[in-house]
């Protein structure tokens, strides 16, 4: 294994980013298509405009298939692609399970699903600096029947998100204050996802893929709450839809391409945050952002024409 694409989620969304996605004639073609697909879905990028979950969650998939797209245009195939969160989705376009359009209509279903399933009062938080069995005891100590807080994401050994009330989370960051917590953030997210939460999210979603036909994967994709390769179209539609309400195992999916022997990960826009991921976890892998990348220097460098 050799090329992997990384697509971020929902939280790593910012101001501007589809307009300051990459110059590239197959990115004005994806841009165009979701225009035909979802009116107003390649232009809605305003802070105010991404404050909502299901805007944000278009957002992303439009910018990892058009940024993925460029890259495909240019003669870079990977050999897994891995989608953090909602960035499952544009991941699963890559891996040709789902179409452009089929993708953006599950993600547009899936964040208003997810919008009326817990409409104020819950979201996440990223916990730095504790383990995961530290974290494990917070979420224990700090939920309540009324008020829950969940362990939603692992991404490190020392990097896990959590999901829950408001309530709940503020208990939670006083006590990983305590405990030595490096920081607690709360992430750009109103919504309090991959946790029991949202398991009728995860009944509808199964409902709305089921529709779908049943295609060939073109490469692997790394499961969301498996951690682990899925090579068949069910699977994949399956983790699309039950992951919104799992933990995301993706540290594990992480060290498993690195043993697979990934050498290059590319991370579509925006940001750097699963670059740092993969850079932590695998120091002798080259890692590239589409972010501060041009596309055709990008592809140079995973075709291995010449060194950065």
């Amino acid at each position: 294994m050799r090329v992997a694409f990384l697509y971020p989620g929902q939280g790593t969304q910012r101001p501007g980013m589809l307009h300051d996605l990459p110059d590239h004639p197959a990115v004005a073609a994806a841009l165009a298509e979701a225009e035909r697909v979802l009116p107003g879905s390649a232009r809605q990028d305003g802070a105010e405009a991404l404050a909502s979950t299901v805007t944000a969650q278009v957002a992303l998939c439009v910018a990892g298939v058009a940024s993925a797209g460029a890259l495909l245009a240019e003669g870079v195939i990977p050999d897994a692609v891995a989608g953090h969160s909602s960035g499952a989705f544009p991941a699963a376009v890559a891996a040709g399970v789902l179409t452009f359009a089929e993708a953006l209509m599950a993600v547009r279903r899936r964040g208003e699903l997810m919008r009326d399933a817990c409409p104020s009062g819950y979201g996440m938080a990223a916990v730095l600096g504790l383990s995961i069995p530290q974290v494990r005891r917070l979420v224990e100590s700090a939920g309540t029947e009324g008020e829950p807080v969940y362990l939603a994401i692992v991404n490190t050994d020392h990097q896990a998100v959590v999901s829950g009330s408001d309530a709940a989370l503020e208990r939670l960051a006083a006590a990983a204050a305590q405990a030595g917590a490096r920081r607690v953030q709360r992430l750009d997210v109103s919504v309090p996802s991959h946790c029991p939460l949202l398991a009728r999210v995860a009944d509808a979603m199964a409902d709305h893929l089921a529709a779908l036909p049943r295609r060939r994967l073109r490469v692997p994709y790394l499961g969301g709450a498996t951690g682990r390769l899925l090579h068949d179209s069910g699977a994949v539609l399956d983790d699309l839809a039950r992951s919104v309400a799992t933990t995301v195992r993706w540290r594990d999916g992480i060290a498993l391409l690195g043993e697979l022997g990934t050498a290059v990960f590319i991370q579509t826009p925006p940001g750097h945050v699963l670059a740092r991921i993969a850079q932590a976890a695998h120091p002798r892998a080259r890692v590239i952002t589409l972010a501060d990348t041009r596309v055709t220097d990008a592809a140079a460098l995973a075709r291995g024409l010449h060194s950065p």
